[in-house]
């Protein structure tokens, strides 16, 4: 039996911490799980793929994060206990469905999961903080520290959103998703059967129109302040105060995985201050950190990003204590993931004592390596092929998400611009029709079905005239080989070419790159049509099927 499906309470394992959020979920009934793959969360969507028919889960790899949304919420208005998952990323296409999604509340106790990734190791766009969501949306947002945190937090947020009926968010970031320790299982009652819910008609409820909508939010905001007065007495805020009896009027507070680094570098300079762990990110317990403040002379705020717990500290210092001296972003970087030495360094400067970091002494000439494609990937013909076609020609290349994205890399160099998933379509017909130069956009299957459909559409409708090539690899590959709606082997399996078809393409072949003279020649040709044209480079990945 999966280890993930143990029922076993009391029994001590090691879960990193996203295979810890699907046992929290599992130990809390979840019934119905909606997720679009995305490092560092696409664990998450591989277990319950995984596990999901012995666990008699609803589950399913939606087409995009803003439908697996809209998913999670029809789960939610029919009853269903349901998790949503995605990356930071995930969640700006999700945001449509998810602002109305709070203000209609959750009827079937709903948990958003959403993983950050400071210094970007797998997310190319841009370094986002999501917790800025909290406060656009209004969003009860948890924020735990390590994998035994993942798991509980997760009980305690469809604890809360079934007590509030409001979906709450569990926000992590890359160290906290990834990390692995000791916790101990719960209970786990695995479901009979699949579950059926029940869809009541409740327009009062669910249809966010004005004026109803403004009381929605009324309502909502009602909520907030009642979890508020709960989170105040929550555990999840806590003191730590460890074997301390100094009077020193100095302390800390942390969130997230700062918390730990906090404690390791006490440790490190062997010292022992209090720290006020924030578990709750929105709404914050201000009266909690009031309490903690008061009396304080200085207090140092450890955050990833930016300094949203800063701000409100200070914005909570003047009324409770006006001259507290507040750092945070002063001492401690706001750009990158935090590490234990930038917090270790940034406490002793902070208490006025001298510490160096310590250097590894090493000889070796390490040269530099970029990321490459994996050996036997089709996507060294696309590009070689692409290279030989476009030579002396002055053409601009559009880079997409996925595993192309390394056509920007050596020794390709075939990458323009870059944006977000099926950007490479629509930023492309914006430049063909403001100068009508020469341009290819790269597109995988995956990020096709995710977002480039419309995209494709608009470049059709507006008439101009990009040569699209879409690198047809027949899985979800760069997050882990994830299935798509034209994925090898699907059980509904939906063909790109009949897809860009009926979008009104007319120039449209479909070419296994090793056929190279084919393709050159395919390249050649529609770079001069006057409408856009579309080439499937279709060969499978290297790991789905043997070439």
């Amino acid at each position: 039996m999966d280890e993930l499906l143990v029922n076993d309470p009391g029994k001590k394992v090691i879960l990193m911490g996203n295979d810890a959020i699907v046992r929290g979920a599992l130990e809390s009934g979840v019934q119905f799980v909606a997720t679009y793959p995305g490092t560092p969360a696409s664990e998450i969507g591989n277990d319950f793929y995984r596990i999901s028919k012995e666990a008699n889960v609803i589950f399913e790899f939606s087409t995009n994060e803003k439908v697996a949304m809209e998913v999670a919420a029809g789960s939610s208005f029919s009853g269903l206990k349901t998790l949503v998952a995605m990356k930071n990323f995930g969640l700006n296409v999700a945001s449509d469905p998810l602002l109305p999604f709070i203000y209609t509340g959750s009827k079937g106790p709903t948990v958003i999961f959403i993983a950050d990734d400071p210094s970007c190791h797998s997310s190319a766009q841009s370094e986002e903080n999501t917790r800025a969501f909290s406060y656009l949306g209004h969003i009860p947002t948890l924020e735990p520290a390590d994998a035994k945190e993942c798991k509980e937090f997760t009980k305690i947020a469809f604890d809360l959103s079934e007590k509030f009926q409001i979906p709450v968010m569990v926000r992590t970031t890359t160290r906290v998703a990834h990390q692995k320790m000791p916790m101990v299982l719960g209970e786990y009652k695995k479901n009979s059967s699949l579950a059926r819910g029940e869809f009541v008609k409740d327009a009062n409820r669910f249809v966010t129109l004005p004026p109803r909508v403004l009381g929605m939010k009324t309502e909502l905001i009602e909520k907030i302040k009642k979890m508020q007065l709960a989170f105040e007495k929550s555990n999840l805020n806590f003191i730590d105060r460890g074997s301390s009896k100094a009077t020193e009027k100095r302390g800390i507070i942390a969130s997230g995985v700062a918390y730990l680094y906090v404690k390791e570098a006490l440790k490190e300079l062997g010292l022992d201050l209090p720290i006020l762990k924030v578990g709750t990110f929105y709404p914050l317990p201000e009266k909690k950190i009031q309490s903690f403040i008061k009396g304080l002379k200085n207090i140092l705020v450890a955050e990833e990003l930016e300094p949203y717990l800063e701000k409100e500290v200070a914005r909570l210092a003047k009324d409770a204590n006006c001259k507290l001296e507040i750092h945070g972003k002063d001492l401690l970087p706001e750009v990158g993931e935090l590490r234990p030495e930038y917090v270790t360094l940034a406490l002793a400067k902070f208490l006025g004592k001298k510490y160096v970091l310590p250097r590894i002494k090493t000889k070796l000439a390490v040269p530099k390596r970029f990321p490459q494609l994996c050996p036997g990937c089709p996507y060294w013909l696309v590009f070689g092929g692409v290279k030989k076609a476009t030579e002396g020609k002055n053409v601009i290349y559009g880079g997409d998400i996925g595993c192309y994205m390394l056509a920007g890399m050596p020794p390709h160099f075939l990458q323009d611009y870059l944006s977000c998933m099926g950007s490479s379509i629509g930023i492309g017909h914006g430049i063909k029709r403001a100068t009508g130069q020469k341009l290819v956009s790269f597109i995988g299957d995956g990020t096709f079905f995710h977002a480039g459909i419309p995209a494709l559409i608009n470049t059709v409708y507006n008439q101009s005239n990009p040569l699209i090539i879409i690198l047809e690899n027949e899985i979800t590959a760069m997050t882990g080989h994830q299935p798509h709606p034209g994925a090898l082997g699907a059980k509904v399996e939906i063909k790109i070419e009949d897809v860009v078809t009926a979008c009104g393409v007319k120039n449209l072949k479909i070419i296994d790159p090793v056929q190279q003279q084919e393709f050159i020649a395919a390249i050649d040709e529609f770079l001069e049509k006057p409408e856009v044209s579309v080439i499937i480079a279709r060969h499978p990945c290297k790991f789905v099927k043997k070439v």
